[in-house]
């Protein structure tokens, strides 16, 4: 006979005051807290592109652009993630006090490995899409030229429009913003081992 081995629930509460002192990033997922991988170069590089061509080509324009140690809070699935990239138009929505936290982005990009790609493009989609201000959801592949890109319609469906070739442009379609492969991808080695 097999042993269960109980695990033990967390509060949100008790997530974030953990988080606070922890030595490496955790996600919370509805009273279950787990530890997130740690990225590739090739992770790294493509988040870093991203955001900063996003932030330069936005400056001076009414949005927050977030990488990485910005958390998100969706109440409805009792979430707590780490979004690689994140766009907010306007001013944020900070949960309590807290100025680490938000809970009102309209853009989410993802960079995929083979570790969290099925969860990114599956679950954690889902429990994006309860957002009210998210509207478009962008995954790239840090292994080859790939994006898929999701795109809430004026219906309140989600279109997927799906881009492979080196020279691809990606253009956005809830902030006016366009960026080539070579940019997205620039430094990148596909041959670099997986995370």
């Amino acid at each position: 006979m097999l042993a269960e081995t109980l695990k033990r629930q967390y509060t949100p509460e008790e997530y974030l005051q953990l988080e606070e002192s922890a030595e490496y990033k955790s996600e919370y997922r509805d009273g279950e807290i787990v530890a997130m991988t740690g990225g590739t170069s090739n992770h790294n590089q493509i988040a870093l592109n991203f955001a900063a061509y996003l932030k330069f080509a936005l400056r001076g324009q009414n949005y927050k652009i977030y990488i990485g140690d910005m958390r998100l809070w969706i109440p409805r699935y009792r979430q707590h993630t780490y979004p690689d990239v994140m766009g907010i138009e306007g001013k944020p929505i900070f949960t309590e006090k807290n100025t680490t936290t938000v809970t009102n982005p309209s853009l989410i990009v993802e960079v995929l490995s083979k570790s969290t790609k099925n969860y990114d493009a599956g679950d954690k989609f889902l429990y994006y899409r309860s957002v009210p201000e998210f509207r478009e959801y962008i995954l790239i592949d840090q292994e080859r030229h790939h994006v898929m890109q999701y795109n809430k319609t004026e219906d309140k469906k989600w279109l997927l429009s799906e881009y492979e070739s080196e020279d691809a442009v990606l253009a956005l379609n809830s902030i006016n913003f366009e960026i080539k492969f070579s940019e997205i991808y620039e430094q990148v080695d596909f041959t670099e081992g997986e995370e």
